[in-house]
């Protein structure tokens, strides 16, 4: 473990130096990151001024709820962004290099794969949206709700990787993976930054059940806000939050094992 850590930091020291080799195209790119996330903060802050609040969610409670969408996805491509770009590597034939090291598959991939223009960008997004409505959306922080907050936060991490994750293993099949991406978790992912009570019983289901969105973001703020519209689902929802990401990661994760069974390169 202690030999894992080392090669993660001397990655990350390697893909600093690379990505900021060109600083100020490097500090640009962080910018636009924030700047094209922000856009749709801003756009539902407008749309706020007219309607007031969404379901009763208001300004600082729809800030809350993709404030953690921004921060967990900025861990995500910390740790998992390669798994988010595995379709790539096997058209262009990079799996196979990977393969002949001495080290794990996963391990590598999670060890090099940082982008850390994209982290930066969308992590400082979530931080700004956690620092303005964290005081002001009547949440009592204490030991346990910070605890909460923490592990729910890894969780969620946790589920955008076990939904890459499984993307990787479908990629074995298919290589190219982009349009099932597109529709699986790019765009659910617009959906889950609102309460997810404002959308029909499908979209629901599958942010609960499919790809579950409602666990990185909405049942946590529902322990911490306990709006009305939680009386639409278990309450144990909330309870379990913390602990969901594990469970689709470990399946994911022996499915991945499961099919680099089937691996053929590309020949590229």
């Amino acid at each position: 473990m202690e030999d894992i850590v080392s090669l993660f930091f001397a990655y990350a020291k390697l893909g600093i130096k690379t990505r900021f080799q060109y600083k100020l195209d490097s500090v640009v790119s962080s910018f636009a990151v924030f700047f094209r996330e922000a856009a749709g903060i801003i756009a539902m802050y407008f749309s706020l001024l007219k309607f007031d609040t969404i379901n009763n969610w208001n300004i600082n409670e729809l800030m809350f709820l993709f404030s953690l969408i921004f921060i967990t996805y900025g861990i995500f491509i910390v740790f998992f962004m390669a798994l988010r770009d595995f379709s790539d590597w096997i058209k262009h034939g990079d799996i196979d290099r990977v393969m002949v090291r001495p080290r794990g598959i996963l391990t590598q991939l999670v060890l090099c794969g940082a982008d850390w223009l994209a982290a930066l960008g969308h992590g400082t997004l979530g931080i700004t949206l956690f620092i303005l409505s964290a005081n002001n959306v009547g949440v009592e922080w204490n030991a346990a709700t910070i605890l909460y907050y923490v592990i729910s936060i890894a969780s969620g991490v946790f589920i955008q990787g076990a939904v890459f994750l499984f993307f990787l293993a479908i990629s074995i099949y298919f290589i190219e993976t982009q349009n099932l991406k597109e529709i699986m978790y790019w765009n659910l992912r617009k959906f889950a930054g609102y309460p997810i009570s404002i959308y029909n019983k499908f979209i629901q289901s599958l942010l609960i059940f499919v790809v579950p969105f409602a666990f990185v973001n909405y049942f946590l703020a529902q322990f911490l806000l306990r709006k009305p519209d939680m009386s639409t689902y278990p309450e144990w929802f909330m309870y379990i939050s913390p602990f969901v990401g594990i469970i689709p990661y470990i399946i994911a994760y022996f499915f991945w094992k499961f099919s680099m069974r089937y691996y053929k390169s590309t020949g590229n």
